[in-house]
């Protein structure tokens, strides 16, 4: 019963949180007048115009509406498509070179304390003033005859945000295990090797998918923000820039566009939950469930 209760909660507290968002957003419309609030010459409450604040029924209407030779909605699912495409590769990369760090400051501590402080300060690096060193930078690249192009450097942008909380928490979980733990395995002969494949990576894990969906967060971000930075078409973070730049009197679209770009999060952390599941046998901590008369 309680288990079932559980899985009733995960789905009924997103689903009130949504629906009391949709309730205040219709209250703010109706209530709050179209030029807003403003004392002297501070607004404190937004216009509620369409132009600003559409109703909520009218951002999904409109993706009916035609858009070239596709609906709006076509549109954004092909754009949004493009742009999962470029999250997961940046999310790949960003996996790998994150758990490589990590497990290279592990094992070396001179390389952790060298390397970790300088990887804590390239996330305070902005984003947008980073985006176009990468795109010039890889505009002079030229891989087996092939030229670099524009949707390489939007997966490289979104890898650089994606692989920090990576290497962060799976350095936090390779120093999980106890020192008698490592002793135990280094008394049967284990080298460095087995003892990270067989005891550092499993206590790992509890650390990592944490982190894995913060980085599934930073790739969608990393890659939404690199197009608009990089002007590059196809993804669903320039076809936000189109909708702002159409909506003169009604910023349906351009809301209907934000939406999408907020759904292709959940997407991608949908894949995450993925890995979770495969790798759930080790997602508790060290020594959750055991009894309390120890294990042999």
């Amino acid at each position: 019963m309680s288990a079932a209760r559980s899985r009733l909660g995960r789905v009924a507290y997103p689903a009130g949180a949504l629906l009391l968002l949709v309730a205040a957003w219709e209250l703010v419309k109706a209530l709050v007048p179209p030029g807003g609030v403003s004392i002297g010459a501070q607004r404190i409450l937004p216009r509620t115009t369409d132009a600003a604040l559409p109703h909520v029924w009218s951002v999904f209407t409109v993706l009916g509406e035609p858009d070239g030779k596709r609906t709006v909605g076509a549109t954004l699912l092909h754009t949004a498509g493009f742009t999962f495409g470029l999250a997961m590769m940046a999310l790949l990369i960003g996996t790998v070179i994150g758990v490589g760090l990590a497990v290279l400051m592990q094992r070396f501590a001179f390389v952790e304390r060298g390397l970790l402080p300088y990887i804590v300060v390239s996330q305070t690096v902005p984003l947008i003033a980073l985006a176009p060193l990468v795109a010039g930078w890889g505009g002079k690249i030229v891989i087996t005859g092939q030229p670099w192009r524009p949707w390489m450097s939007i997966a490289v942008i979104a890898a650089y945000l994606a692989f920090f909380p990576v290497a962060v928490g799976m350095l936090r979980g390779l120093h999980a295990p106890s020192k008698a733990s490592v002793e135990l395995l280094y008394s049967y002969s284990a080298g460095w090797w087995d003892t990270l494949v067989h005891l550092r990576f499993p206590a790992a894990v509890p650390h990592f998918l944490p982190a894995l969906r913060l980085a599934a967060a930073a790739s969608v971000i990393g890659a939404v923000v690199a197009e608009i930075s990089t002007g590059t078409a196809g993804g669903i973070g320039r076809q936000i820039i189109v909708f702002s730049q159409q909506a003169t009197g009604d910023s349906s679209r351009l809301y209907a566009a934000v939406l999408a770009a907020a759904l292709l999060g959940i997407a991608v952390t949908a894949v995450v939950a993925l890995a979770e599941f495969a790798l759930r046998r080790y997602s508790r901590p060290a020594g959750a469930g055991r009894s309390s008369g120890g294990t042999r």
